[in-house]
C-alpha cells in the first residue's frame, strides 16, 4: 500500500503540473494535495502505529471511525434495551421526567418477560388509593448519641466531587436539593464554596485524604473538621471506606489540577500532587473506625455520621459489627455502594472485576445488623444504578432505608452518557473543567430539572408501592420482588436472600451462612484469624479465606 501511496501521489502531482501548462488555476489544488501527500509520508517515516505506517493516509480513517464509534453505537445501532451503562429506556425516562415531558409509554413493554433475571413486583387486588398515602415520605437518621438526628428523603444524591463535576453543575445539584427538600452528597474532594452556595442540604463525606480537614502531612485535623462540620447546611457526616467504582484503589491529583482554588478547598499546597491512599491514616481496626465516629459526632456538634463501603471480604463487615457490640458505639447509618457504581475515572479491572454488586452487598449488610441486633439503631443507604421508581422499591424490599444516586442525577443535568467523564472534554459541561463547555450549563434551568426528576422518581415509588398495598418503604420486603432464574422457575428476593433471626448473631449456634464468618472475624483486626477454623469441615476451602 505504501508504494502505491507514492505511485499515487507522483502520478496527482505530475498530472496538476502537466495541466497548469494550459490552465493556471489547477494549481489551486496544490492547497489540498500538498498537505494529504506530506501527512501520507508522514505516516510512512513514524514508526508508532503499524496501521498507519502500511497504509499512508487511508490508515488515517480507522481511527476516525473509532473516535466516532460511541456516537454511532448509541444514535444509531443499540436498541432502547440494550445500551450500557443506562439503556436508552432509562435515559429517555430521566430527560422525561428531568423536562416535566409526557413519561408513559404506549402499546406495551419492551422487555422479553421470559428473560433470565426479568424482575418485578406483585400488586394487589385491595390496592391504596395514590392520594391516601405520603407521596413523599421521610426517614429519620440519627442513633442513639446523635444530638441532631436528621430528616431525610428517601432519593438524594450520591456523592460528586467539586473537580470531577464543573461549579455549574455542582451549584445546579445543590440548588436543585434546596428547592426538593433532599440531600447531596459532596464526594471525597471536600466541602466546596459550590455545594454551599447552592443552599441545599449536604452529606461531607470525609475520605482517605481527609481533603478540607487535614494536616500539611494528610493526617486528619480535628479542628479544621470541627469547624466545617457545624455549618449549617452540612447535615450529616459519611467516612468513605471504598466506593464501587474502584474499592480499594487510592488516586492521585496531578501538580497540574491543583488549582489555587482547589488547594483552598482541599487544604493542600498548590501546585503539588497530592495522594489519596486506598486505607485510612485516622484508624487501621474496626474498633478503631468506630472511634473515628464517636469523634466526629462529637466534633460536629451531634450530627449523624456513618460510613460507606462497598463490601469486599464480608469477615471485615462482621468484624465491624462485632466492635459496635463491644464497644457501643453505632454509626447512625452505613451506606452500602455497589460494585456496578460509576466514578469518573477507574482502572478498567476495577471497574468490572471488584466488590460486591449491591444486591447482594445490601441483603448481606442488612442481614448483619439484624442478626447482631443492630439495625434499630443504623439506617442503610444504598447506592448504585438507581434511577426509576422501581429501582427504589426493590433496594427497599432488600433492606435500604434510603437509597441515593450519582449517575441519574447527572443524565438529569443534560449528562448524555458520552463516556468522556475522564477527558475532560464532556460536552454537556458536567464532567469537565473546560470553562467554555461549562459555560454550556446553565444553573437556573438544570436546577429545576434536579428537583422535577427527584419529585417524579419518588413519586413513581410511592404509586407502585400503592400498587401493591404497601403505604411506606419500610412496610416493604423481600417477598414482594419477583425474578425469574429461569425459563419455569421464578424466585421471590426473600428465596434469594432468605432472611436471619433478628440477634441469632449474638451467641451460638450462628445461621450456617455465617459459621465461618464469625469463627474469623474480631473486632480488634481488620485480618481474619484462622487460627480456630478447621477447613476440612468446609470441602470447598483449599486455603485459607477471608470469606
Amino acid at each position: 500500500m505504501r508504494s502505491k501511496f507514492l505511485f499515487g501521489a507522483v502520478i496527482i502531482l505530475a498530472v496538476i503540473g502537466l495541466v497548469s501548462m494550459w490552465w493556471i488555476p489547477v494549481l489551486w489544488s496544490l492547497v489540498i494535495v500538498l498537505p494529504l501527500v506530506t501527512l501520507g509520508v508522514a505516516d510512512m517515516i513514524q514508526t508508532r502505529k503499524a496501521i498507519r505506517r502500511n497504509f499512508p493516509l487511508f490508515g488515517r480513517l480507522r481511527y476516525l471511525f473509532e473516535s466516532i464509534r460511541p456516537e454511532i453505537q448509541q444514535y444509531f445501532v443499540e436498541s432502547d434495551t440494550a445500551g450500557r451503562p443506562f439503556n436508552r429506556l432509562h435515559r429517555s425516562l430521566i430527560y422525561q421526567r428531568a423536562k416535566r415531558e409526557l413519561d408513559t409509554t404506549p402499546f406495551g413493554t419492551q422487555l422479553n418477560v421470559y428473560d433470565n433475571n426479568y424482575e418485578w413486583l406483585n400488586h394487589s387486588i385491595n390496592a391504596l388509593d395514590f392520594f391516601k398515602i405520603n407521596e413523599h415520605p421521610r426517614v429519620v437518621v440519627g442513633g442513639p448519641e446523635c444530638t441532631q438526628p436528621y430528616s431525610s428523603s428517601v432519593y438524594n444524591i450520591s456523592a460528586m466531587s467539586y473537580g470531577s463535576l464543573s461549579k455549574n453543575a455542582i451549584l445546579a445539584l445543590s440548588e436543585g436539593a434546596k428547592i426538593g427538600n433532599f440531600y447531596h452528597n459532596t464526594g471525597e474532594g471536600g466541602l466546596s464554596d459550590y455545594h454551599l452556595a447552592g443552599g441545599g442540604d449536604l452529606v461531607w463525606q470525609i475520605g482517605t485524604g481527609y481533603f478540607g480537614c487535614r494536616h500539611p502531612d494528610g493526617n486528619f485535623n480535628p479542628e479544621a473538621f470541627g469547624i466545617k462540620a457545624q455549618h449549617p447546611h452540612v447535615k450529616m457526616v459519611e467516612i468513605k471506606l471504598s466506593q464501587g467504582a474502584k474499592p480499594g484503589h487510592g488516586g492521585i491529583l496531578p501538580a497540574a489540577k491543583v488549582t489555587e482554588e482547589i488547594a483552598r478547598i482541599r487544604l493542600v499546597e498548590m501546585g503539588k500532587e497530592v495522594d489519596s491512599p486506598p486505607y485510612h491514616r485516622a484508624f487501621n481496626t474496626p474498633i478503631g473506625l468506630l472511634e473515628f465516629v464517636k469523634q466526629l459526632r462529637e466534633r460536629s456538634g451531634g450530627k449523624p455520621v456513618g460510613f460507606k463501603l462497598c463490601i469486599g471480604h464480608r469477615s471485615e463487615f462482621v468484624a465491624i459489627c462485632k466492635a459496635m457490640i463491644q464497644t457501643g458505639i453505632y454509626p447512625d447509618f452505613v451506606t452500602v455502594d455497589g460494585g456496578e457504581g460509576g466514578t469518573g475515572a477507574a482502572p478498567l479491572e476495577f471497574s468490572n472485576s471488584v466488590g460486591m454488586p449491591l444486591r447482594d452487598a445490601l441483603a448481606f449488610v442488612y442481614d448483619c445488623l439484624t442478626g447482631f441486633g443492630l439495625k434499630q439503631h443504623i439506617k442503610i443507604i444504598a447506592s448504585g444504578k438507581i434511577v426509576t421508581g422501581f429501582d427504589l422499591v426493590k433496594y427497599f424490599a432488600l433492606g435500604a432505608d434510603i437509597c441515593n444516586s450519582a449517575r441519574g442525577m447527572m443524565m438529569a443535568l443534560g449528562c448524555i452518557q458520552a463516556l468522556e467523564c475522564n477527558s475532560n472534554t464532556c460536552p454537556t459541561g458536567v464532567a469537565t473543567q473546560n470553562p467554555e463547555l461549562v459555560k454550556g450549563l446553565v444553573v437556573a434551568d438544570k436546577k429545576v430539572r434536579v428537583a422535577n426528576f427527584h419529585h417524579d422518581t419518588v413519586k413513581s415509588a410511592g404509586e407502585l408501592m400503592g400498587a401493591a398495598g404497601i403505604k411506606h418503604p419500610d412496610d416493604i420486603h423481600r417477598i414482594y420482588i419477583h425474578r425469574r432464574v429461569s425459563a419455569n422457575r421464578i424466585e421471590t428476593y426473600l428465596d434469594s436472600y432468605p432472611y436471619i433471626p433478628s440477634r441469632c448473631l449474638l451467641q451460638p449456634p450462628y445461621p450456617k451462612s455465617f459459621e465461618l464468618l464469625m469463627k474469623v472475624s474480631r473486632a480488634e483486626s481488620f485480618e481474619p484469624s484462622f487460627e480456630d477454623v478447621d477447613f476440612e469441615k468446609y470441602a470447598w476451602a483449599k486455603k485459607p479465606m477471608t470469606g
